[in-house]
C-alpha cells in the first residue's frame, strides 16, 4: 500500500500491477462507479485519447472543466491544466496521474520575476497564454489560449498597453498581426522550438503536395513557411475541411492520432525536430502520463491536486474573463 509521502516525494503511485489486470476494463469501471470524468489534451498517447470522456485543447479543455458534473476529474494532461480545472470546479476532486507533469514554457515565468515585470510596467493590460502557473494567472488581468489570443487582443481598444506573456513565439506571431503597444515576455515552448527548418523544406520538396500547417508558437522562420497557422484545435478543424491530402504538421504529434481518425484518407507527416531520437518534438511532460498511472489514479483517488483558495479565486477572475469575453466574441 502507498503512502502519501511516498506520492509528494515521487509524484505519482508507485505499484506493481498484476499482469492480469485489465487495466483499460478497470478504468471504465471505476470511472462509472466513482462518477470520475477523464479529460485529455490531444498530446496524450492514443490508447490515452481513446479511454477519455473529453479530448481536446486547452481551450476546449478549460470550457468543459467550467461546467462538468462529476464528482472527480481526472486529468490526463500537465499540472497548469489540472490547476485550471480546479480553478473552475473548486468543489470538484481535482486528480493528476503524474504531479511532475509540468510544462517547459510555465517554467520559463518564475511568479517572483513575472511580479516585478509587471510592476516595472505600470499601466499595461496583463494577458496571460493559458500555459502557466496559477500563480502567473493571479497576476493577470485576461487568460487567452492560442485559440483565442487574437481576438481577445482585437477585442480591447487599440490604445490600450499591453503585456502578454510569457510565449514570445506566440506573442510576435499576434504582434506582427495585430500592431498594439504591447511588451512581450521572453518564454518559450521546448517542444515548438525544436522544429528543424530545413528538415521541414528537406521534407517539403519530395512532398511537393504537402500542405505545411504550424502552431503559432513555433519559431518565426516556421511560420513563415506555413501554408496554416493555428492553435492545436484550429490544426484539426483545418484538416478536415481542406482540399489537401497531405499535411507537414509542425505541433505535438500527438493531435496526429485526432487528424487521422477524422480525415483517415489523408497523410499526415510530423514535422522533424532538432536533435530528437524519434524524429518528433515530442512533450515530455505530457507523456509522463500513462494507463498505469490513470488505473492507479482513479483506483486511490491519489495524486489529488490541493490548491490554496485565495490563489484559486485570484486567479479564477482573468479565466473567467476569457470565457466570457469569447462567448461574447462567439469563438
Amino acid at each position: 500500500m502507498f503512502k502519501r509521502s511516498d506520492i509528494i516525494e515521487k509524484g505519482y503511485i508507485d505499484e506493481v500491477i498484476s499482469q492480469e489486470t485489465d487495466i483499460k476494463y478497470e478504468i471504465e469501471r471505476m470511472r462509472k462507479e466513482k462518477n470520475a470524468v477523464i479529460l485529455a489534451h490531444y498530446y496524450q498517447t492514443p490508447d490515452i485519447q481513446d479511454i477519455a470522456d473529453f479530448v481536446g485543447d486547452s481551450l476546449d479543455l478549460s470550457r468543459r472543466a467550467a461546467s462538468i458534473d462529476a464528482d472527480i476529474i481526472l486529468f490526463a494532461g500537465v499540472h497548469f491544466m489540472a490547476e485550471t480545472a480546479k480553478i473552475l470546479s473548486p468543489d470538484t476532486k481535482v486528480l493528476i496521474p503524474d504531479l511532475n507533469a509540468g510544462c517547459s514554457l510555465s517554467d520559463t515565468c518564475m511568479p517572483e520575476d513575472f511580479k516585478k515585470f509587471v510592476q516595472d510596467n505600470p499601466g499595461r493590460t496583463v494577458i496571460t497564454y493559458i500555459n502557466s502557473s496559477a500563480e502567473i494567472k493571479a497576476l493577470s488581468d485576461i487568460i487567452c489560449t492560442s485559440a483565442n489570443a487574437n481576438k481577445i487582443v482585437e477585442y480591447l481598444p487599440e490604445d490600450e498597453k499591453l503585456i502578454f506573456a510569457p510565449d514570445r513565439n506566440l506573442g510576435n506571431f499576434i504582434s506582427n498581426r495585430i500592431k498594439r503597444d504591447m511588451l512581450i515576455w521572453p518564454g518559450a515552448c521546448h517542444v515548438h522550438e525544436k522544429f528543424s527548418l530545413e528538415s521541414i523544406m528537406e521534407i517539403k520538396n519530395n512532398e511537393r503536395d504537402a500542405s505545411i500547417i504550424v502552431h503559432p508558437e513555433c519559431e518565426m522562420p516556421v511560420r513563415k513557411v506555413a501554408d496554416f497557422i493555428g492553435s492545436t484545435g484550429n490544426l484539426l478543424e483545418y484538416i478536415k475541411i481542406d482540399n489537401a491530402l497531405k499535411y507537414i504538421v509542425a505541433t505535438e504529434h500527438g493531435i496526429i492520432h485526432q487528424m487521422k481518425k477524422a480525415r483517415p484518407e489523408k497523410i499526415f507527416i510530423p514535422a522533424p525536430a532538432k536533435d530528437s531520437t524519434n524524429g518528433c518534438s515530442e512533450c515530455n511532460f505530457m507523456k509522463l502520463i500513462t494507463m498505469e498511472k490513470i488505473y492507479l489514479t482513479l483506483k486511490y483517488e491519489e495524486p489529488e491536486l490541493r490548491m490554496d483558495k485565495e490563489l484559486m479565486e485570484k486567479a479564477e477572475k482573468p479565466i473567467r474573463r476569457m470565457l466570457d469575453i469569447s462567448a461574447h466574441l462567439g469563438i
